[in-house]
């Protein structure tokens, strides 16, 4: 059985047949370009099943909020409204009434139910939304809706914040003749740090799911992408992660085994992975992407405590950006991270090139460490040869750019 296709920088959404997209420029940001696209619409006129990954913060963006409430009751959806310049966060009573008006003001529009069209917002923290330029933006949004490749990338567009790019990506298989599509866009340059960050990812596939499997595969590839990146260290108020399934195919995954609900549950994690690495590549000024590997662990849970440790180690991110093949870095924060660890076992590898074995420093090995930390991006890998589990992560470099990024409004 042939493995799913992926198609990188594709149209998105609206490669996916019953999905349309739009796009409109509201002026929500307070400066800056007014032409800017700042709202996104997702469509399906058929209905769809769907599924949501949120943020772990205690401070919940009514967005956010909206959206479990949204998926708990179990309704059928027909799309995702989305703003990007402005959170919605911490904006209390007026915020969660501002996100329902959002989603009602686009079902009305489209006559169907108000409550079908799930709401995400992301940018600044603090603000109300300025309603009147949504109102007006929706309006535009809901007559241009269309299947053209334009549309798809004009709302990957239209999400953004500090990015440099659009994420956008297509996964195909074959089921039984049937060709089964699932796509996707996303957003996220800074605040990426588990449980995901200020990033968006939006889903889309023509496969008939039911809710609780959707759920269930969602949760699983989440967990095993976008869980497993981090740029700066800190979660934000508004991540999330929404999957919708129209079943214009008629291939119907009924339940989490078998040959097909693997092969769905494949082609989720590949377009999820594929957008979790581009949020990453994306990170704000960063110079570097750097894969840790921590190998040999007792317990998955030692291997992430470990990866996370080095990968958010502020001194680490400094010498990567550097280009200094610091290893003490990596093993001082490997020895703080909380996991058993044997500093007498310890390996730590620049790609192919031991740095460190079994504790020892191997200084004849340095003029190949330091060509290997000038790449863009390289792997690191640590084995604490204590037991069998390991953890991936990809982290990035800390630049003077970022301060500067970061320091003001």
């Amino acid at each position: 059985m042939s493995e799913p296709t992926v198609t990188e920088n594709s149209p998105g959404v609206t490669d996916v047949p019953g999905f349309s997209a739009a796009a409109a420029a509201c002026g929500i940001r307070a400066t800056g370009d007014r032409d800017r696209l700042d709202l996104a619409l997702i469509y399906s006129k058929d209905p769809c099943s769907a599924a949501g990954v949120f943020t772990q913060n205690a401070v919940k963006a009514p967005p956010v909020r909206l959206c479990a409430d949204l998926l708990a009751a179990g309704q059928p959806f027909h799309g995702i409204v989305a703003n990007s310049g402005n959170a919605n966060a911490c904006t209390g009573e007026e915020g969660m009434a501002d996100a329902r008006e959002m989603g009602a003001l686009t079902g009305n529009a489209l006559g169907v139910p108000p409550n079908s069209f799930l709401v995400c917002s992301t940018g600044r923290i603090g603000d109300r939304l300025p309603m009147e330029k949504l109102r007006n933006g929706i309006s535009v949004a809901t007559t241009n809706l269309s299947s053209d490749q334009d549309r798809g990338l004009a709302a990957a567009q239209a999400i953004l914040t500090s990015d440099t790019r659009p994420k956008t990506v297509t996964v195909r298989f074959e089921w039984e003749g049937q060709t089964v599509t699932e796509a996707g866009l996303a957003k996220g340059a800074g605040m990426i740090q588990p449980n995901m960050a200020t990033m968006l990812a939006f889903l889309a596939t023509d496969a008939a799911v039911e809710r609780e499997v959707l759920q269930k595969i969602l949760g699983r590839a989440v967990d095993y992408t976008f869980n497993r990146i981090t740029v700066d260290g800190d979660m934000s108020t508004n991540d999330t992660v929404l999957l919708l399934a129209n079943g214009r195919s008629g291939v119907r995954v009924a339940d989490e085994s078998g040959g097909l609900a693997e092969r769905f549950a494949v082609a989720v994690r590949r377009a999820c992975g594929y957008l979790a690495e581009k949020i990453v590549s994306d990170g704000e000024k960063i110079t570097k992407v750097v894969e840790v590997i921590v190998a040999g662990a007792e317990s998955e849970a030692d291997a992430e405590k470990v990866a996370r440790a080095i990968g958010n180690s502020l001194l680490v991110k400094s010498s990567w950006y550097g280009e200094d093949p610091n290893w003490g870095r990596l093993a001082d924060a490997a020895g703080y991270a909380g996991a058993r660890l044997v500093e007498e076992k310890l390996d730590i590898f620049y790609e192919d090139v031991p740095a460190v074995a079994k504790g020892r420093p191997l200084p004849e090995n340095k003029p190949k460490w330091k060509e290997v930390v000038k790449a863009p991006r390289f792997r690191i890998t640590l084995n604490l040869n204590l037991g069998r589990d390991e953890f991936r992560l990809l982290a990035t470099d800390l630049t003077e750019a970022y301060v500067r990024f970061n320091k003001s409004e």
